[in-house]
C-alpha cells in the first residue's frame, strides 16, 4: 500500500439528500441501505475506500431532522451529530436547487466544526435547466466558506471520481488506517439486519417502516453456507399483518430480496428464516433501542 494520505469523511445533511446512494458509489459495493424514504439509515456506517494515494474512510450517517421526538428520533440525530467530534473532513450534502429548513440546521451545526468542509450538491441529474444551478450554488457559497463546490449525481457516478479527488487531497498526512483490502468496519451480522431492514422499507407502505426495526437472533457460518435468523420487530399487532402480508406474501417477498443481496454481499449462500414479533413502544424506549443495538456511538 502506498497512501500518503488517510483519514474520517463524513457525509453529513438532512434525510434523502442522497447521502447513503453516494457512500456505496464511491466504495463501488452496497454497503449502506438506501430507499426513497426519509431516515432510512440509522447508524453510523464506515466505508473504507483505499486509493493509490490516499485511504479514505467515509463516514455515513443518519439524516439529521427536526420531525418526531421519539427516542429513536433523539438517536438518530446524536448519531450524526457525533462524528463532527473526530473526522477530517465533511461533506455536506444537498439537494441541487432544494433548500429547506433542515438544510439550515445543518448549515448552524457545522458553525463548529474547525476542519474542510466540500460542498456536493446531489441529484444534478433531475435538473433539466442547467443555468439554474449556479445561481444556487453560489448562495449557497455565500453562506459559508466551503473548500470545494462539487455538483454530482450519485445515482449514476457523474462527477462522484471528482469528489473522490477532493477529498483525498485534503486528508492529513499519515498512514493508512485500515488494511488495504478491508472495506467496512461493519460486521455481516450487521449488515444482514440492514438489508432486511432495506426489504422492509422498500415494499412496506409509507408510515410502516419507522415503526420496525431487525434483530439477527442467529448468524452461524457453516462453511460455504450462512444461516441467519432475523426477528422483525413492531409496535402494535395490526403492524405485524402488514409485514406477514396475505398467506406470508410479504414476509417472504423481503426474505427472498434480502437473501440474493446478502448472497452477492457475502459471497456465500445463505438460508434465511425471519419471524415477526411485537414490542410494543420499542422506538420511544432508551432501554429497548440500546439493547436492539442503537447504541450512542464513540465521539473519537
Amino acid at each position: 500500500m502506498t497512501a500518503t494520505r488517510a483519514g474520517y469523511a463524513a457525509l453529513l445533511g438532512r434525510p434523502n439528500v442522497g447521502k447513503s446512494t453516494l457512500l456505496n458509489r464511491l466504495i463501488g459495493q452496497k454497503l449502506s441501505i438506501t430507499s426513497p424514504k426519509p431516515q432510512t439509515t440509522r447508524h453510523v456506517i464506515l466505508g473504507i475506500q483505499t486509493l493509490p494515494d490516499a485511504q479514505i474512510v467515509y463516514v455515513d450517517t443518519p439524516g439529521l431532522h427536526r420531525r418526531g421526538r421519539q427516542a429513536l428520533n433523539r438517536y438518530l440525530n446524536r448519531a450524526a451529530a457525533s462524528v463532527l467530534g473526530y473526522v477530517d473532513v465533511v461533506v455536506w450534502v444537498v439537494e441541487a436547487l432544494r433548500w429547506t429548513e433542515e438544510d439550515e440546521d445543518v448549515l448552524h451545526r457545522l458553525a463548529d466544526f474547525a476542519g474542510p468542509v466540500v460542498l456536493a450538491a446531489n441529484k444534478v441529474d433531475r435538473i433539466t435547466d442547467k443555468s439554474r444551478l449556479l445561481p444556487f450554488l453560489r448562495d449557497l457559497a455565500s453562506r459559508r466558506n466551503f473548500s470545494e463546490v462539487v455538483p454530482l449525481a450519485a445515482i449514476n457516478g457523474d462527477n462522484v471520481a471528482a469528489l473522490e479527488q477532493v477529498i483525498a487531497r485534503l486528508l492529513p498526512a499519515r498512514d493508512p488506517l485500515f488494511p488495504e483490502e478491508q472495506m467496512t468496519t461493519a460486521s455481516e451480522r450487521f449488515l444482514a439486519a440492514e438489508l432486511i431492514r432495506e426489504k422492509l422499507t422498500r415494499l412496506l407502505r409509507e408510515e410502516l417502516p419507522y415503526a420496525l426495526t431487525v434483530e439477527i437472533e442467529h448468524f452461524v457460518d457453516e462453511g460455504r453456507l450462512t444461516r441467519v435468523h432475523a426477528l422483525i420487530w413492531v409496535e402494535r399487532e395490526t403492524q405485524k399483518g402488514i409485514v406477514i402480508g396475505e398467506k406470508g406474501a410479504m414476509l417472504r417477498e423481503v426474505g427472498r430480496q434480502a437473501r440474493k443481496d446478502m448472497e452477492r454481499l457475502f459471497g456465500r449462500k445463505v438460508f434465511l428464516q425471519t419471524w415477526v414479533k411485537v414490542r410494543e413502544g420499542w422506538s420511544d424506549d432508551e432501554r429497548v433501542l440500546r439493547s436492539l443495538g442503537y447504541a450512542d456511538p464513540p465521539t473519537s
